[in-house]
């Protein structure tokens, strides 16, 4: 009998770097130093070694990061921020929460990037920032974006829970890695991230000295000195043992995304070669500006068979997930704090046509071969 496919293979990465990961936790067990143990600022320094960021301020999760960023930059009630309509509603979640109105646009329908075509109908006198979100694995086009952002005096917070290690190459030939172009970038290191941790973790990233004081001290309930509180914060850490785990993964960063990129590979091959028009399904762009680290090998299902091709394929036994099947502009909890800009047809678009599927660094060519078997079936 065939192996269960897993949607995410959490237990085969762990066991390959086992040894690894139960030592460095055994030494955080033997230090008992459960919270701001040495791992911590351990972790945090090989990470900035690793972006090339001069500031990595770990955090609680990937929520906590986008809040404790926009509460750094001192916006006021009612001050826009620009976000895309197609993405996880944390990205727009923690504006409301901070009493900021979310002013909504398109994605590219291709690369399910935000627009950069769209920035400038969103412009008002209130909007102060722009929270592009580099989803599935793959940069925004952020050389455009952040000369928009300048123009306009806008900060840019890089949303960069789904695309830690790509690279977004700019016109000069200069690289940098995603989540260290903006004035902040966020990071999540939940357990299915790319780099994820055994719970919940994040970080917060940025090379403005001033802003990397401001945000540690938010995070640590807006104190620099212990019970002297010089601003308004919250309690986000995160812990020892995590950090620990981290910084083993973090080793295997580089391995692990191309383990993703050469099975993202295999089945855009193999999809080509059974429907090269791309009448049933459209497989992953890959812009030519970023490295694509496929936290999501994501397809686009032609002629509304999305539904029930997920439901076959979970007959056959193949997990699949659908990110994100309402867009934010329909959300509920939006509808009466959000500003449309424009059209987001292609938001709506990719939310009823998109399907991810099965991804990890232990994926194997065999159980990619089910997988497409079972989509050529469908289709046939």
């Amino acid at each position: 009998m065939a192996d269960k496919i897993q949607m995410v293979d959490l237990r085969g990465q762990y066991l390959k770097i086992k040894d690894e990961v139960d030592s460095a936790m055994m030494r955080v067990i033997d230090q008992t130093a459960f919270i701001g143990g040495p791992a911590v600022k351990e972790f945090a320094a090989h990470l900035e070694e690793y972006l090339g960021a001069p500031h990595v301020i770990p955090c609680a999760n990937g929520t906590d990061a986008l809040q404790i960023s926009l509460m750094a930059l001192d916006l006021k009630p009612g001050d826009e921020v620009i976000v895309p309509a197609f993405t996880y509603v944390a990205s727009a979640e923690v504006i409301g929460l901070l009493g900021l109105t979310p002013v909504m646009v398109d994605v590219d329908p291709r690369t399910f990037n935000i627009s950069v075509d769209a920035l400038p109908g969103a412009l008002s006198s209130r909007t102060k920032a722009i929270i592009p979100v580099h989803l599935f694995g793959q940069s925004c086009d952020m050389e455009p974006l952040l000369a928009f952002a300048r123009e306009h005096n806008l900060y840019v917070i890089e949303d960069n829970a789904q695309a830690i290690g790509a690279e977004y190459t700019f016109s000069d030939g200069r690289r940098a890695k995603t989540g260290t172009m903006g004035t902040i970038g966020c990071t999540s290191f939940f357990p299915s991230k790319n780099l994820g941790c055994f719970g919940d973790g994040g970080a917060i990233i940025t090379s403005d000295d001033f802003l990397a004081e401001k945000l540690r001290m938010i995070a640590n309930h807006g104190q620099r000195v212990k019970y002297h509180h010089d601003l308004i914060g919250c309690n986000s850490r995160l812990d020892t043992l995590q950090a620990a785990v981290l910084d083993v993964k973090l080793k295997h960063l580089d391995e692990y995304c191309q383990a993703r990129a050469t099975a993202a590979a295999y089945y855009t091959t193999r999809f080509k070669d059974i429907d090269p028009g791309g009448r049933w399904l459209q497989t992953p762009v890959e812009s030519p500006w970023s490295t694509h680290v496929y936290h999501q090998y994501t397809i686009k299902v032609v002629s509304n068979n999305r539904d029930n091709l997920k439901a076959y394929l979970a007959e056959q036994g193949i997990p699949s997930m659908v990110y994100y099947p309402l867009p934010l502009q329909q959300q509920e909890a939006f509808k009466h704090i959000t500003r449309a800009a424009g059209s987001l047809d292609n938001s709506s678009e990719c939310a009823r046509c998109v399907l991810s599927l099965p991804m990890h660094t232990e994926i194997t060519k065999t159980v990619q071969d089910r997988v497409v078997d079972a989509v050529i079936s469908f289709f046939q």
